[in-house]
């Protein structure tokens, strides 16, 4: 079942949104449909994490491998860095 619902935004977020949402070939209804769905949903039993929809579309971009140390990696960073 779907319900109307009506938001009162700020005139600046709404034409960027339209365009993003133009830019992206869904319509802004469902936009804020899937961002609230995102925000609000939690499987049970699971412990709440707090993801935004950017982080989550970043996640996957870059293939580590299993054995991929970043402790490590941020230290040599630091060392170099700091020399």
């Amino acid at each position: 079942m779907e319900t109307k619902l009506t938001l009162r935004l700020n005139d600046k977020v709404i034409e960027r949104a339209k365009n993003y949402a133009r830019s992206n070939k869904i319509s802004l209804s469902k936009m804020v449909e899937s961002y609230l769905d995102s925000i609000t949903k939690q499987e049970e039993g699971e412990k709440k994490i707090s993801i935004t929809p950017l982080v989550e579309s970043l996640s996957g971009v870059i293939d580590l491998p299993v054995d991929f140390d970043y402790k490590k990696e941020y230290r040599d960073y630091l060392d170099e860095k700091y020399k």
